[in-house]
């Protein structure tokens, strides 16, 4: 019989999972246990610190060889890389772009630095990331095709483009979507911010899209400090990439030619030196996560009203954030178990609040969203930094 939730017994299946001490536990904290010492000071020594060093390139080269695609371009951050995904597609002023209303508000705010308009798409259950058949469904209801491109019947504004992000490391269903941009002429971008790490039947995350973005935040799987990187498969996109997150400029040995509007994007050289450390590591930290997640998933197994959330059955997660699930039932005492974790040093907390909620896109325009409104609710994130799971396995 359902005893209900039971809130005292979940804050004390996280600590027997998480072997607190006396102190806080952060929700995702890096570790350094490799080159990054050195890689950083040789950097410093050499006075190479800025936007140019070997080190850009080099950890250019191992992003592309760890994801499988032709190019890896730097960029500062993921939000940058994601703007120049969207313009590198020909996103602009007066277009709509569709992504999930459950996101980070980055995949919003870079679709309006293009001056187009987000379209808020609703989430699937098994992924938490877009629900490619609801998808489906509302653009036959809402959509149209002209002279090869997609409208919205209702705005009549052209729908170019859909960004699949992998919510917490979890890899969308990117064969079925893909055959709903492919139906529809969208371009399909990835926002793999957080999936690092993460395949989709096999094949890495950020490598299906035309174009995918990748971040290296303090909490990411590996951390640059800040970082981002554009992923392409497409060597001419790669190239104007480059061009554009380095100020446009034109190549002269003194000469400040600039051929059309850039931006200042470039990844300087003592951050892509930690993130060669920090690349070097990431089977072990991706194992590590791994393992966390197994024993999360052991230890909540058969506690009442909430659910360990696990990888979808053609993914292979990186378990970037690990997810509890309340029941439906007990929504509305996720802000108190917050709490009552807090108050323990386990640091959690909500998902992000619905794009559509916020000031600045309540005005755009939206799908139904019950999956999603119904996720914002229930998801909890708890603590899933790879050291976590060091003694695991």
């Amino acid at each position: 019989m359902n005893r209900g939730l039971d809130i005292s017994q979940i804050v004390s299946v996280l600590k027997s999972v998480l072997g607190k001490g006396n102190a806080s536990i952060h929700l995702h904290e890096p570790k350094f246990a490799g080159k990054e010492w050195i890689y950083v000071k040789d950097c410093l020594d050499t006075g190479w610190v800025s936007s140019a060093g070997k080190y850009v390139e080099e950890f250019e080269e191992k992003l592309a060889h760890y994801t499988g695609v032709k190019h890896a371009v730097a960029a500062v951050n993921g939000t940058a890389a994601l703007h120049i995904c969207l313009m590198l597609v020909g996103i602009k002023q007066g277009d709509e772009v569709l992504l999930p209303a459950l996101t980070f508000v980055a995949t919003a705010n870079a679709v309006y630095y293009c001056g187009a308009t987000p379209h808020f798409i609703d989430s699937d259950f098994q992924s938490l990331g877009i629900n490619p058949d609801k998808l489906h469904d509302y653009l036959e209801e809402i959509a149209f095709i002209r002279n090869g491109f997609c409208y919205n019947r209702l705005t009549l504004r052209p729908i170019k483009a859909v960004i699949a992000m992998h919510t917490f490391g979890h890899p969308v269903d990117l064969d079925q979507l893909l055959a709903v941009c492919q139906k529809y002429n969208l371009e399909l971008i990835e926002d793999a911010a957080e999936s690092l790490g993460s395949y989709y039947k096999k094949k890495h995350t950020g490598s299906y899209g035309r174009l995918s973005a990748l971040s290296f935040n303090g909490n990411k799987i590996i951390t640059t400090g800040g970082g981002g990187a554009i992923l392409t498969n497409d060597s001419s996109l790669a190239k104007l990439a480059k061009h554009l997150t380095t100020t446009a400029k034109l190549t002269h040995p003194w000469a400040f030619v600039h051929d059309q509007v850039g931006y200042n994007y470039r990844l300087p050289n003592i951050n892509a030196a930690l993130g060669c450390a920090q690349l070097e590591q990431i089977e072990n930290f991706i194992k590590n996560k791994r393992a966390l997640a197994e024993k999360y998933q052991r230890a909540f197994a058969k506690i009442d009203g909430i659910t360990f959330f696990e990888e979808p059955g053609y993914a292979q997660s990186n378990y970037w954030l690990n997810v509890l699930l309340l029941d439906k039932d007990y929504s509305e005492l996720r802000d108190t178990l917050i709490a009552s974790t807090h108050e323990q040093g386990i640091l959690t907390r909500p998902s992000w609040t619905l794009m559509n909620k916020l000031p600045m896109f309540q005005s755009c325009p939206h799908m139904d969203l019950s999956a999603a409104e119904s996720l914002e609710q229930r998801i909890i994130n708890i603590p899933s930094s790879a050291v976590l799971g060091e003694d695991v396995w």
